[in-house]
């Protein structure tokens, strides 16, 4: 069915792209193990000595983490991660330190974080919450490119076509639709067949779970 090959390429296009794990850690031992341990499992990576380093550095669009201290040079990795809430969804956080506790921890976590991991980090754990972060990084972005697509679906419709789409998801049958517009059914059937082409819905189903995504 030709919508779910649609979301299936979508996918594949964002697996396409070799995921970046980014690291903001001032201790350039620290930096350097982890640069040549994560480049070793696959993964791209970046890595910065300060928060403002990284925060200077061009956004991407590929799947991505980002692997943070939280003791850092004059802004901290908590604060950092205060600056990115919006897109940690896109770039989940996983939080290192040689020191932390549980306040800073329940913080970190009650703001959107990851995973919190201490050192000396153990590497099969740092690896597993790396992939796992990826993996939720690459289906966010899945997911805003198909709401994206959507999107410029539902903006090619026409302003009846948007009147009959709002009406039909409501549950109004044509003769109803018909009624309320002032039009003739057959008239409402046209455009509903127009409709339901260019939001490449395949059933009133698709369609109402469509409109629901939209206004999401």
């Amino acid at each position: 069915m030709k919508r779910h090959r649609d979301l299936q390429l979508l996918t594949a296009t964002e697996r396409d792209f070799k995921p970046t794990v980014f690291v903001v850690d001032d201790d350039v031992s620290v930096r350097e193990s982890l640069e040549l341990l994560i480049r070793q499992a696959g993964w791209r990576t970046e890595i910065f000595a300060t928060a403002q380093a990284f925060l200077a550095y061009p956004r991407i669009q590929s799947p991505r983490c980002l692997v943070l201290d939280v003791s850092l040079p004059d802004l901290n990795g908590l604060d950092l991660q205060s600056l990115l809430a919006v897109d940690q969804q896109y770039m989940p956080i996983i939080f290192i330190t040689g020191h932390g506790d549980v306040p800073m921890t329940v913080k970190a976590m009650k703001a959107g974080a990851f995973e919190f991991l201490t050192k000396p980090l153990a590497e099969g754990a740092l690896l597993s919450a790396i992939g796992n972060a990826i993996d939720r990084s690459r289906s966010a972005l899945a997911h805003k490119e198909e709401t994206r697509v959507l999107h410029d679906r539902y903006a090619a419709l026409t302003a009846r076509e948007r009147e009959v789409m709002m009406r039909v998801v409501s549950g109004l049958l044509n003769k109803q639709i018909a009624n309320e517009l002032a039009i003739s059914e057959i008239t409402v059937k046209a455009h509903r067949g127009k409709l339901m082409r260019k939001m490449d819905a395949e059933s009133l189903a698709d369609l109402v779970k469509m409109d629901a995504r939209l206004r999401s």
